[in-house]
């Protein structure tokens, strides 16, 4: 139960912590409008993070026994996929999305609804639940559907963590942020993803060694 538990917050702040589209708009937000504009329009990405997890988690259902039968080559496939996307976090310069602009005001409720709808509308998410969640073993038959919906609850939980915590740290550091500090953030976000995909690859080829 723990378990899932960890496996969930972990999988969730993993999935928001790179800094794309949405999670520049959540920097500007809180640059230019406060904290709690930045924190809400995270909250509406970690609603569509939390829907795609959760059609990740159903499609994998169905085919359980495919997964436990080959658990060892999609833990590898799973990592791989995981260390490509952090490569490209690492590589990506989210700084040219920074646009020195002012934004209109907007209410909580728009910018929710906003952030919802540009996070929704990137489908590739899935390809990277099912990396992290072949990576951790997060689906599989020992699982009770109750489970399944605790860890997608930590999943979400997971998310509005990270949310919180970066707009409470560029609320804080307003005048002393920069664009660059935005650079070093995806670049630490990014190796961090890779180590734990090369942690995953030596893990699986170790596991196979010993059998």
């Amino acid at each position: 139960m723990i378990a899932i538990i960890l496996t969930g917050f972990l999988i969730g702040i993993l999935v928001s912590a790179p800094m794309g589209p949405v999670g520049m708009l959540c920097i500007q937000r809180t640059l230019n409008k406060g904290r709690w504009h930045g924190f809400v329009t995270g909250l509406g990405a970690t609603l569509s993070d939390v829907i795609y997890a959760a059609l990740t988690v159903t499609g994998m259902g169905f085919v359980i026994p495919f997964v436990e039968d080959n658990q060892t080559p999609l833990q590898l496939i799973g990592s791989l996929v995981i260390g490509i996307f952090g490569y490209y976090i690492y590589r990506s310069n989210p700084v040219k999305g920074l646009k020195k602009r002012k934004e209109k005001k907007l209410s909580y409720t728009q910018d929710f609804v906003t952030a919802f709808l540009l996070t929704f509308s990137n489908i590739l998410i899935v390809l990277l639940y099912i990396g992290l969640f072949a990576r951790f073993n997060f689906v599989h038959s020992e699982h009770s559907v109750w489970q399944l919906l605790l860890g997608l609850s930590s999943v979400g939980v997971g998310a509005i963590a990270w949310w919180f915590g970066i707009t409470y740290l560029i609320a804080k550091l307003k005048k002393w942020f920069n664009i660059r500090g935005i650079w070093v953030l995806n670049r630490a976000v990014g190796s961090v993803i890779i180590l734990l995909s090369l942690l995953g690859v030596l893990s699986v080829l170790f596991v196979s060694f010993v059998h």
